[in-house]
């Protein structure tokens, strides 16, 4: 159970965690979080608009919404980005039912102030992601060193149709941005240590090792990763 400073979680405190808190805080208000039985801690809800994760501020009561579009594997990040905060267990959890029934989010931004609905969340709803992530990583300077391995993946017909995110300095394709929590299968890892070689790792298989690919055979071997089960 995770140590909460009583004066900012009380209630938490009170039931022995934040999953058990929230338990009551949905039976409470009469709405359905999905949220596992042996969840107590580490919340992180499947939704079909991505895996839902809560966590709490230390510098002040907060609860903090996420939404995680892949990873969830050991050793594989994911890709997440907030879409809220509030002090509030009650509209917490009454948030999270809504995002989890597939309420609009123009409804569930005017029925919850608190949450920051931005263009990316917008994309996922309207079935977009994808390309917008292409010209979200292509336009950050953060990423400059990958531009032209992305600039090769995203001009292939099969692969632009990925989803790509940089994780440790490697270019990530993969074919669902929203897997099962167990599934690791059809994503790729691509890292360019210097021009024209590459190395590619397929997360979640077992025994996988880093593979040389020279360049002229990296666009058919990706496809070939990717298209298997």
């Amino acid at each position: 159970m995770g140590t909460y400073q009583k004066d900012l979680y009380p209630d938490v405190t009170a039931s022995g965690g934040l999953g058990p808190a929230m338990k009551e805080a949905a039976t409470l208000h009469g709405c359905d979080i999905g949220l596992p039985p042996w969840q107590s801690d580490v919340i992180s809800i499947e939704t079909a608009r991505g895996f839902v994760s809560v966590h709490t501020a230390t510098e002040k009561r907060l609860f903090r919404v996420r939404v995680d579009i892949i990873g969830f594997a050991e050793g594989v990040p994911g890709f997440a980005w907030e879409i809220g905060s509030t002090d509030d267990l009650g509209s917490l959890v009454e948030a999270v039912a809504a995002w989890r029934e597939g309420m609009p989010l123009d409804g569930l931004k005017a029925r919850f102030e608190f949450l920051e609905l931005d263009e990316f969340a917008r994309a996922i709803e309207s079935g977009e992601p994808i390309s917008l992530q292409w010209s979200g990583l292509l336009s950050s300077d953060f990423h400059r060193r990958q531009w032209n391995l992305l600039r090769r993946l995203r001009a292939d017909e099969v692969l632009r149709n990925m989803f790509p995110s940089i994780t440790h300095g490697a270019v990530r394709l993969c074919v669902d941005p929203f897997p099962l929590l167990d599934g690791t299968k059809r994503q790729v890892l691509v890292y360019e240590p210097d021009e024209e070689r590459y190395e590619v790792i397929r997360p979640g298989v077992p025994a996988a090792d880093w593979v040389g690919v020279p360049t002229g055979d990296l666009i058919a071997y990706l496809r070939a990763a990717l298209n298997e089960e």
